[in-house]
């Protein structure tokens, strides 16, 4: 790490990003949101440094000392391994939305179901118009990791907080750790919900006037009485 670096980080707290971090990699896996090393979690750091999981690293071994930070050009600050190969989308995800702070890519079953089938999930339930921002839209289909399927999910996202990737995952972003975390849980919840009402009968979205409200709801009230702060 250059002399630069270690000062701009001197008084962040650096140590407890990358707990957090650890902690959310495993919480992935005891809610089965993904297995392996499959999917990536970063946190922004600075307007212009993340800090991201590596590549090929399973969860179950992760530690703090395998965390890269990286730059807002994606060059490596700091750590001994590979990022995560999924790095442009977080940065693109990053740029496009200046308010986020973590990003996490999942391979849930349910929501890889609508993502292979290229279907997007409809905001059924409160908690997804709330948590998601609305209908959960599917990112065109580009290689993994690849530049064009950052600009293809940074494009299905728009203000919404996650998004699936075509014949891929999900990816959840939100301002913290924890919320992006709980936006995961809840984009599963909403593809299985929606999987097993698509088989009943024909699904009724939300109206789209209650979907604002509930959203902004969560946005300024529900999310800070969950962290006490309300």
């Amino acid at each position: 790490m250059n002399k630069n670096i270690t000062e701009q980080l001197r008084n962040l707290p650096l140590d407890a990003l990358k707990k957090q971090i650890i902690l959310t990699a495993q919480a992935l896996l005891t809610k089965k949101l993904t297995s392996g090393s499959w999917g990536n979690i970063s946190a922004r750091i600075t307007p212009d440094l993340i800090i991201i999981t590596p590549s090929g690293k399973p969860y179950e071994t992760l530690q703090e000392s395998d965390l890269i930070l990286v730059n807002s050009d994606g060059n490596i600050m700091a750590g001994n391994s590979m990022p995560s190969s999924e790095l442009p989308l977080h940065l693109a995800i990053y740029k496009a939305r200046p308010t986020c702070n973590a990003v996490i890519h999942t391979h849930s079953i349910y929501a890889s179901v609508c993502a292979a089938l290229h279907k997007p999930i409809p905001p059924l339930l409160e908690d997804t118009a709330q948590v998601a921002g609305g209908s959960i839209n599917v990112a065109r289909y580009a290689l993994a990791g690849s530049q064009e399927l950052a600009d293809n999910t940074t494009a299905a996202l728009g203000n919404a907080d996650a998004v699936l990737l075509a014949n891929h995952g999900a990816v959840c972003c939100a301002r913290s750790l924890t919320e992006s975390l709980f936006t995961a849980e809840i984009v599963e919840k909403s593809a299985q919900v929606f999987c097993a009402a698509t088989t009943i009968g024909e699904v009724v979205p939300l109206p789209e006037a209650d979907i604002k409200t509930l959203r902004t709801f969560y946005l300024e009230h529900y999310s800070k009485r969950q962290k006490g702060e309300e």
